[in-house]
């Protein structure tokens, strides 16, 4: 049985928004409202931005190119990790002297 999903108001540059979201996902909500209402209040006081749309398309692109950068930066983290296990498992099946891969 699905719940009817929360209507939760959250705050931005003193305006409210109401915004509905899963239960379960509200403190989730509340917090990346915290988050950007912070991000958009430093650009604001800033003073080299004016007006809020300006302000949000911003604070936006700052936070889309964070996440790009942390997605780049776990996609180079994989590929070493990919890199060093398979060194491992070949020093493994070295030292065991199998002519056979190791399942793993």
């Amino acid at each position: 049985m699905s719940q009817d999903p929360a209507r939760v108001s959250v705050r931005i540059l003193d305006r409210d928004y109401m915004v509905a979201c899963p239960h379960e996902e509200r403190p989730a909500l509340l917090d990346a409202a915290e988050y950007l209402n912070a991000r958009m209040r430093e650009v604001r006081d800033s003073g080299k931005v004016v007006g809020l749309d300006r302000i949000a398309v911003m604070v936006a692109l700052n936070m889309a190119n964070e996440l790009l950068q942390v997605r780049e930066r776990g996609s180079r983290v994989a590929v070493e990790a990919g890199d060093k296990v398979r060194a491992l498992r070949e020093r493994v099946e070295t030292a065991l002297g199998h002519s056979q891969p190791l399942e793993l």
